[in-house]
């Protein structure tokens, strides 16, 4: 299926040719979106985004146009479809998560770029700083760093004799150093030993990481925020089950797929806020000018029917600090 769809309604529908829509969207704004997953992974933060629009007045088809690319887990994919978005003159691109926005700040330093869902912008190089970005990007941090700490905290809580747990993550994610080293620095002040299993690809039932989480002995799971992890969350929540695994997750989609639990920002107000951002840039701001924003809303998620089937019980005051407990 080609790469282009549009989505609408939450369905995915093919686009028609470029050249066939370009009378079309010559006289209202063009934005371009480009996300790591595919249409269903990304689809309830697509729809965060479209309604962030409709909040703010716009009617896509009508007062502006939507450009989407998908890279399908395959980030070595970014780079031409950065450059496809470019070629349509959109006034503005959306990029979703660390490896997205890398590619499209390596192919346009002019045209807007609006991040969302990053990991510290700052430490990767993206802006000079949250306060003044500089630059033609700006967007929204999902501070996911600093969440380490946290996600083993509440592991721990349910599984209290917690020694030795397995970090899942794609080291070609420019997020992966600084998620992994906060996770390792909170594992060490906890007494927690952490292991790092890489993933990329092609392994796409992950069969190799699968394996040396198994041999490592790890008692417990965790998933950094990046697109390869998200794409790819059923496997990963399948594998958690068939081994009896405890794990925490970074998003709530895993919580949704069976995942024990998950604990971070809310995602889709990310994409909901990216919104704003467009809003502003059209309206005449310049990135530079723009503040990133970092997310002030986390959320815990239980899934309380998965816990049962592992056996675990979930501590009263740790369920009566979940904003959603999935039964």
């Amino acid at each position: 299926m080609d790469r282009r769809a549009f989505i609408v309604g939450g369905v995915a529908v093919l686009a028609p040719p470029l050249a066939a829509g370009a009378q079309q969207t010559q006289t209202i704004p063009r934005i371009g979106f480009l996300a790591g997953g595919s249409p269903s992974s990304h689809a309830v933060s697509i729809a965060a985004f479209q309604q962030g629009l409709r909040d703010l007045g716009y009617v896509e088809g009508r007062t502006i146009g939507v450009e989407y690319r998908y890279g399908e887990g395959k980030t070595e994919r970014f780079p031409g479809l950065v450059a496809e978005l470019a070629q349509q003159n959109p006034a503005v691109i959306v990029v979703a998560g660390a490896t997205a926005t890398r590619a499209a700040t390596r192919v346009t330093k002019e045209i807007p770029l609006v991040m969302t869902n990053v990991t510290d912008p700052v430490e990767l190089g993206f802006v000079a700083s949250l306060a003044r970005p500089g630059g033609n990007l700006t967007g929204v941090s999902n501070l996911s760093p600093e969440l380490g700490r946290k996600r083993l905290e509440q592991l721990r809580e349910i599984v209290p004799q917690l020694t030795r747990v397995a970090i899942l993550g794609d080291p070609s994610s420019p997020s992966h150093a600084p998620q992994w080293r906060e996770t390792e620095r909170a594992a060490q002040l906890l007494g927690v030993a952490v292991q790092s299993v890489e993933v990329r690809e092609p392994d796409p039932d992950f069969a190799g990481a699968f394996t040396a989480i198994t041999r490592y002995g790890a008692a417990a799971l965790m998933t950094l925020s990046q697109p390869l992890i998200l794409f790819h969350r059923k496997q990963i929540v399948d594998f958690a089950a068939t081994r009896r695994m405890p794990a925490m997750f970074h998003t709530q989609e895993f919580a949704e797929a069976g995942g024990l639990m998950s604990y971070g920002p809310n995602v889709p107000d990310l994409y909901r806020r990216a919104a704003t951002f467009v809003d502003r840039i059209l309206k005449g701001a310049k990135p530079a000018d723009l503040p990133v924003e970092q997310p002030s809303t986390f959320e815990l998620v239980i899934n309380l029917k998965t816990a049962k089937a592992l056996g675990l019980t979930i501590p009263p005051s740790l369920l009566l600090r979940a904003d959603q407990v999935i039964e």
